[in-house]
């Protein structure tokens, strides 16, 4: 299965493809919005962890992205947020997101997140 993780924090992107390679996963990784749009026009994604707060394209912005492609849209979004999972409603439509997640990440919970949205979301393995 293959993830893209995008977030302007090299140590987070470091540290999410160490843990997620660890357990089986390809992962690319992308250092902001724009960067990560480019990737997912060019590559298959089964799953896309999404940082909040990004220079040029932010989390919000990119998911919005994703959701507005037909190509795209059925791809699961985790959302990962500083700010507190509570504020994230006052800032858009959480139903564009699969999960929310608080950072810093626990990381046995964010596998198990991880492993359920992707039990159904097996776009490569039909491909």
């Amino acid at each position: 299965m293959n993830i893209l993780v995008v977030d302007d924090n090299s140590i987070i992107l470091n540290n999410l493809t160490v843990l997620l390679s660890a357990h089986g996963y390809f992962v690319n990784t992308a250092c902001h919005g724009l960067d990560a749009s480019e990737a997912l026009v060019n590559n298959n994604f089964d799953l896309v962890i999404i940082d909040h707060l990004m220079p040029i394209m932010n989390g919000i912005q990119l998911t919005k992205y994703i959701r507005q492609h037909e190509i795209l849209a059925g791809i699961p979004v985790i959302f990962m947020t500083t700010q507190g999972k509570s504020a994230v409603p006052y800032l858009c439509d959480i139903k564009m997101f699969d999960a929310i997640i608080d950072k810093p990440i626990e990381e046995q919970s964010f596998i198990n997140l991880v492993n359920e949205l992707l039990i159904p979301n097996s776009r490569s393995q039909s491909l």
